[in-house]
């Protein structure tokens, strides 16, 4: 049997989950995506520019789209949120803890940068505030395993 197979490949691309040092607040941008004419929150990152270690664009792209800069940096997990027809591997960090350097030097990036509270996640999650794959997965990774 044969078939066609469309494949969209991306470049590798890094975010973050930032909690406070309490661990009871995450770090996102409420931003506007067009593709879905949607406003959500998101988590902070970017793509991995050649040759850049994903921890570093991960970490650079939360001080360029939020203003803070994450300590205490760990892998979380890698996925692919299409696997069916896209290679678009999203590598996921998380932070404990962040310290305010100012004001974003991106803003177009996001309407609002915001603490939210970790145990408002799951009603933002099931009201569509929260759609992004990557986003998700993080999420709840962190809600469902950290310590």
């Amino acid at each position: 049997m044969r078939f066609e197979q469309y494949v969209l490949r991306m470049p590798k691309a890094a975010m973050m989950v930032v909690l406070d040092d309490a661990q009871e607040n995450v770090l996102m941008m409420w931003r506007h995506r067009f593709i879905v004419d949607r406003w959500v929150w998101e988590l902070p990152g970017g793509y991995v520019d050649p040759g850049e270690e994903p921890a570093v664009t991960a970490a650079r792209e939360v001080e360029e789209e939020t203003g803070w800069r994450p300590r205490n940096i760990e892998p979380l997990v890698s996925l692919q949120p299409s696997v069916g027809t896209t290679d678009a591997e999203n590598l996921l960090f998380v932070s404990y803890g962040a310290d305010y350097l100012g004001e974003p030097e991106d803003i177009n990036e996001a309407e609002r940068i915001e603490w939210l509270p970790l145990d408002s996640i799951r009603t933002r999650i099931e009201t569509g505030e929260i759609i992004g794959a990557a986003s998700l997965v993080g999420l709840l990774h962190v809600l469902a395993f950290r310590a």
